[in-house]
């Protein structure tokens, strides 16, 4: 009884971790944040290709 009692605590503990998390991220926008900044690197990256654009 003591070794489930246990167990039950850990997952409680993880969820509630988890949940606290998530809702971090939620109420900073952090994910996105992270994709704006992301957005602009990937942009730095793909500008300096030459391109060969013909009409």
């Amino acid at each position: 009884m003591k070794k489930l009692f246990g167990l039950c605590l850990k997952v409680v503990k993880i969820l509630v971790i988890a949940v606290c998390v998530l809702f971090v991220v939620y109420f900073w926008n952090l994910d996105m944040k992270l994709m704006g900044w992301l957005y602009k690197k990937v942009n730095i990256l793909f500008d300096r290709k030459e391109t060969d654009i013909q009409f």
